[in-house]
């Protein structure tokens, strides 16, 4: 398939977290259209098992869904940090823990439509007790949940976040047969 080709892009917001675009492009037969385009900086997220088998996850209220949501920890790379050292200090900040074992798992844009973040899924075991202060606006509570737990929370649509309904079915996946 041909690709789109970008004949001119305008800036129309610059934020603390996503910067606003319009890009005028051409197509294939010649034509042009407009496409609105977030952009976001890379992110990752951690799934982390803790010794008794439970997946961390946090529940923080989120603005946009106008509710608390059960997540996977998760934020942003920062500029020179990679995405090992993301996930290590996210991990800290939102469980309080730091993982012995880290492993990347998938990477993947979570809404290619209109936004360019990319997702960087790690999996951390071995988690040592190492907090590190979190981010000031955030009030985020930790929340075990047994592996027999998760397919049931996610058919009962108690976590509604699309990257953490990702990461906890590719666990699931990964970890089917195992003992519990």
């Amino acid at each position: 398939m041909p690709a789109e080709k970008t004949v001119k892009s305008k800036t129309l917001y610059r934020g603390k977290v996503i910067n606003l675009r319009i890009d005028t492009v051409e197509l294939p037969d010649g034509s042009r259209t407009e496409r609105e385009i977030v952009e976001h900086s890379e992110v990752v997220h951690i799934l982390a098992v803790d010794t008794d088998d439970r997946v961390l996850l946090v529940r923080q209220f989120r603005t946009p869904a106008g509710r608390e949501l059960l997540e996977t920890p998760a934020g942003g790379i920062r500029p020179g940090e990679s995405p090992e050292g993301a996930a290590q200090r996210e991990l800290r900040e939102e469980t309080g823990f730091r993982a012995g074992a880290l492993e990347l798992v998938y990477s993947f844009y979570s809404t290619p439509g209109f936004c360019t973040e990319f997702n960087h899924l790690f999996f951390a075991t071995d988690l040592i007790y190492d907090p590190l202060e979190g981010d000031d606006d955030e009030d985020i509570t930790v929340v075990p949940v047994s592996r027999d737990q998760v397919l049931q929370m996610i058919q009962a649509q108690e976590i509604g976040d699309a990257k953490s309904v990702a990461g906890l079915l590719l666990y699931l996946m990964r970890t089917k047969g195992e003992a519990k």
